[in-house]
């Protein structure tokens, strides 16, 4: 009966999470302060798990800072580029309202910032693979996304767009790392299931996709990318290759024109 209680709290938790992460992608602000508010009462009565609810509020309360001031600098004179490097320069904003979350619940957060062990082999359901291997196989993956640009016809237009490309992935696939696998899922692991911190932090990075303009559906299929990562990071036991796959998803989007 406990047990049932508590998976019914930590469900209820994730979607009132869920509600606040898309009403203030959309900028409901106004609905938006529900699910905070809903999650403020949780916490008072929580008896146990306070500091997965802490997590939860305290992200909401970043990306509405994220969400106000991305609105201050729409209204800025400035170049298209220079307004999406800042906006995701602000995910800093979520970044902050977690470590403060963490020193309000008294726990260290674990950014999984080791270097990958290179002779490690990774366990699949049916064998065991390499850790060069498995990267590899990840890398290429990732690669994928460059297919496009085989057939672009303005290559020219490509190679300006390279160094707004990188710069883009450096503050975006870092920060998002940092948030969703590194500060997330790992406090998320420490506390509750891996199967719960998994789920909540792949359906929440894919949702947050709709605060830059991304499509609900298309939000919702990023979720796998994030389930992706986060295997990655659990596989490897490090942010770092996430990182790095995250990053070259960027640059192919960036020059595939789909981020302006």
């Amino acid at each position: 009966m406990i047990r049932s209680q508590q998976s019914i709290f930590l469900i209820s938790s994730a979607a009132l999470f869920f509600s606040g992460i898309t009403l203030l992608s959309y900028r409901v602000f106004d609905w938006g302060l529900l699910p905070l508010l809903g999650l403020f009462i949780l916490y008072l009565s929580a008896k146990k798990n306070r500091s997965v609810i802490s997590l939860f509020l305290f992200f909401l309360l970043g990306l509405l800072l994220f969400q106000l001031a991305t609105g201050w600098i729409n209204e800025w004179d400035v170049s298209k580029e220079t307004e999406i490097l800042l906006n995701r320069s602000f995910l800093l904003f979520i970044l902050m309202a977690l470590a403060l979350s963490h020193l309000i619940s008294k726990e260290k957060i674990r950014f999984f910032t080791v270097f990958p062990n290179w002779r490690r082999r990774i366990s699949m359901p049916s064998h065991t693979i390499s850790l060069p291997s498995f990267l590899l196989i990840g890398l290429a993956g990732s690669s994928t996304i460059f297919i496009p640009l085989i057939w672009s016809p303005e290559v020219s237009e490509v190679k300006t767009l390279f160094l707004f490309a990188i710069g883009f992935t450096i503050l975006n696939a870092t920060l998002e790392e940092l948030i969703w696998r590194g500060a997330m899922l790992s406090s998320l692991k420490r506390n509750v299931s891996v199967l719960y911190a998994v789920t909540v932090t792949s359906l929440g990075f894919g949702l947050l996709h709709l605060s830059i303009g991304i499509p609900l559906l298309l939000s919702l299929l990023f979720s796998f990318g994030g389930l992706f990562y986060a295997i990655v990071v659990l596989k490897t036991d490090s942010i770092y290759p996430s990182i790095v796959f995250h990053m070259v998803m960027n640059v192919g989007m960036v020059l595939n024109g789909w981020i302006n």
